[in-house]
């Protein structure tokens, strides 16, 4: 019985030593919650969208007649205009012909290749040659693709039907190729296509997107990225999305400092909003620090030892 009470009296021992622990010799710190400032800067909404590099005008050159092509003048990438000869070809009869006075010497050859004038491929309007098709000797027919030309490219970017609404002729978008990342360009909305696409159940349409001016380093079928400008300010008081709350009511609050240092709800109006920031319209003044609640933080120091243990932690 004796050792039975001596149990106990341990027991008992440790569980004051426990609770005189918890009570009155843990201390914490208080926890310091991250915080931002509300600055003052530029802000843009825009739709995002993908699309492709092509011709505005594409224009597939085919010969007149059969025959066989003598020389071409132009390649790739060379900016034409409209009438320019860019190959010029023999018919099926003068190819025959001259074949047949080469045979004969110098003289035959070129008295039929001034009696006998070649055929001029010209080019239908100003533009540039986005392809060549053919090689000097190759034989054609009506049928056959010679060149292929744009007047200018542009971008033909696919915007979701939920954001087509927002989307005008006249509004500023900037352009950014897969190829060519670090480079903005700048275009405009020149027309939205009036049928739209069904892909897996979601509707597109087509926008065509012209560059104020286009680089050299556009290539038609390249893959882009369009980012349409709805609105936007060149100064507004701004904060981090994160650092904002949506209320089930449509609207927004943000934790603040109270008098005791606690995070205090406050309701506040916002505008422009993009992925990284929003823009604050009433609540919140320059320069003021709004806490993020949101992130989970240990306490920064732990509980000291109890004068009735052995003094270990």
């Amino acid at each position: 019985m004796k050792k039975l009470f001596s149990m106990l009296f341990i027991l008992a021992l440790l569980a004051v030593a426990a609770w005189y622990s918890l009570t009155h010799l843990v201390k914490r710190r208080p926890v310091e919650l991250p915080s931002v400032t509300v600055t003052e800067g530029p802000i843009e909404q825009a739709v995002a969208s993908t699309g492709t590099v092509a011709p505005l005008n594409r224009v597939e050159i085919k010969p007149p007649i059969s025959g066989r092509i003598e020389k071409i003048l132009i390649d790739e990438g060379r900016k034409v205009k409209s009438g320019e000869v860019l190959a010029w070809m023999s018919s099926s009869d003068r190819a025959a012909i001259l074949d047949a006075a080469r045979s004969q010497g110098p003289a035959a050859s070129k008295h039929w290749e001034d009696a006998y004038k070649p055929t001029p491929i010209a080019a239908p309007l100003s533009g540039i040659i986005i392809l060549k098709n053919v090689v000097v000797g190759q034989t054609v027919d009506p049928s056959s693709i010679l060149f292929a030309m744009s007047d200018h490219l542009i971008v033909m970017a696919q915007v979701d039907e939920s954001d087509i609404g927002h989307i005008h002729a006249g509004m500023t978008a900037w352009i950014t190729l897969d190829a060519y990342p670090n480079e903005k360009v700048e275009g405009a909305v020149t027309d939205i296509l009036y049928e739209g696409k069904n892909v897996s159940n979601v509707i597109t349409y087509g926008v065509k997107v012209k560059p104020l001016k286009t680089p050299a380093f556009f290539r038609s079928e390249m893959t882009a990225n369009i980012s349409f400008i709805i609105s936007k300010k060149d100064k507004a008081l701004l904060l981090p999305l994160t650092a904002v709350q949506d209320v089930a009511d449509g609207d927004k609050q943000v934790n603040v400092a109270g008098p005791d240092g606690k995070p205090m709800l406050r309701s506040i109006k916002t505008g422009l909003e993009n992925n990284e920031k929003t823009e604050i319209v009433s609540g919140l003044a320059l320069g003021e620090k709004v806490l993020i609640t949101n992130a989970k933080y240990a306490p920064q120091q732990g509980a000291k030892a109890s004068p009735l243990t052995s003094g270990r932690r």
